[in-house]
């Protein structure tokens, strides 16, 4: 399965980051630094749907989005737009992202950045703070082959550090589990990561086992103001990443988009 590919590759990738800079001083440097996990939690927060605009070159089922990719510019429009929050994808052999891009981007921007990469150790959430993130995605289908308590682990390293925790779910079973970790943003993804086929319904069947309290992202095959429309009964906040990299004018897009939820 891709995803597990993906897990392979971004061992290796974690190997080679640690050899160039050790883990204990990693930790040390994420800690000294000074950033609340509140500024994106209550960017999801906000009154009405928030949006988290994503900088994204490339995806496995998809290939290459953008040929062109000023990933700077792309970002100070998206913020300029009123965009709430930013993800950044930083994985570099199936998605073609960047440390680097993530980087880049906290040092212009003013809104909270989600670095987008698949978890599997701990490293990578004080280095998604060394490079610039407020948030983390924490995926609960690469938990389930972890020992139990790596998933509620993570969540706490994340917020002990200052950093959100976005946990993305796709089953029943996964929100079940994101919960007892102690989630407190949840991400419903509607492309299943195991076969990237993408079913926009996912997110009104699991938004039912979201509790009371728990900010709700959906992500994923969210493309028209109608998906909009629906969507945002149901959750706190959308994740768009495809759609707004396929559009000639993000900046009217997003614009699109934010008018019809309020209409």
């Amino acid at each position: 399965m891709i995803l597990d590919d993906i897990a392979v590759s971004v061992r290796k990738r974690i190997a080679s980051a640690r050899e160039k800079v050790p883990f204990e001083r990693i930790r040390v440097q994420a800690e000294k630094i000074q950033r609340k996990r509140e500024k994106f939690e209550k960017a999801l927060a906000e009154p009405g749907l928030s949006f988290i605009c994503e900088v994204k070159k490339a995806s496995p089922s998809k290939g290459v989005i953008a040929e062109d990719f000023p990933y700077l510019r792309i970002a100070q429009i998206y913020e300029e737009a009123g965009a709430h929050a930013i993800s950044v994808l930083t994985e570099p052999e199936f998605f073609m992202g960047s440390d680097g891009h993530l980087r880049e981007i906290a040092a212009q921007a003013a809104v909270p950045l989600l670095r987008k990469d698949f978890v599997v150790d701990e490293y990578q959430i004080y280095e998604a703070k060394v490079l610039g993130a407020s948030a983390v995605l924490i995926i609960a289908a690469l938990m389930e082959k972890m020992e139990k308590k790596t998933f509620p682990a993570f969540i706490e390293t994340a917020h002990c550090i200052g950093l959100a925790a976005l946990v993305e779910a796709h089953t029943e079973d996964e929100v079940k589990r994101a919960v007892q970790a102690g989630a407190h943003i949840i991400g419903v993804n509607n492309r299943d990561l195991r076969t990237f086929q993408v079913d926009i319904s996912t997110t009104e069947r699991l938004s039912k086992h979201i509790p009371d309290g728990v900010i709700m992202v959906a992500e994923s095959g969210i493309r028209t103001a109608d998906d909009i429309a629906v969507l945002g009964k149901r959750v706190d906040a959308v994740l768009i990443g495809e759609s707004f990299m396929r559009a000639p004018d993000k900046r009217a897009f997003l614009k699109e988009l934010r008018s019809m939820f309020l209409r």
